[in-house]
């Protein structure tokens, strides 16, 4: 059993990416795995300020706000799912803030299980490269990351036309093989 962590970074409730977060989840589930996912929208997290304060407190940022909750489970968990929807052909700032503010502790991820999770507009994944690149790139500065699984949604822009789409399936079956 893995302890899973998914990070909808959808600043919709039940949108097209958080719904495919919740297909992941349903999978990790059923699979028997130990899953949380965390509505980000839901979250107070302000801007890292880039002040280091974390550097000389031990990983305390100066910041009190949900943050600090949301990174020691990051921390904690075996398996991270990142999802954002394409914003200018980029993760949201809901996603970015919480990926900058890992600075406080980011040393201490060893050995992490990546998916990520993207959802579009447009009906391509070439649109997705920078996406995936933002999620990519934070993986990599962590020790041992290794990436999992991508879940592209292609062409959605309003509320629930992820429904009939393939990335549905692949989002469950992801979650069912962590």
């Amino acid at each position: 059993m893995k302890k899973v962590l998914i990070l909808s970074g959808s600043p919709r409730k039940g949108g097209n990416s958080d719904t495919l977060c919740d297909q992941f989840l349903r999978g990790a589930q059923e699979a028997g795995n130990s899953v949380e996912k965390i509505f980000i929208s839901e979250k107070h997290i302000g801007y890292c300020r880039a002040c280091y304060y974390c550097s000389s407190h031990s990983g305390q940022c100066s910041l009190k706000d949900d943050m600090a909750e949301v990174l020691q489970k990051m921390l904690d968990a075996d398996v991270i799912v990142l999802s954002s929807p394409v914003y200018f052909y980029s993760i949201n700032a809901q996603m970015k803030t919480v990926i900058d503010r890992t600075v406080a502790r980011w040393l201490e991820f060893k050995d992490k299980e990546f998916y990520y999770i993207m959802t579009s507009a447009e009906d391509s994944k070439t649109v997705m490269d920078c996406t995936l690149e933002c999620f990519r790139g934070f993986a990599e500065c962590l020790e041992g990351s290794i990436e999992k699984g991508v879940v592209y949604g292609k062409g959605v822009a309003e509320r629930g036309e992820i429904a009939d789409k393939p990335a549905m399936n692949e989002a469950y079956e992801m979650g069912k093989n962590v």
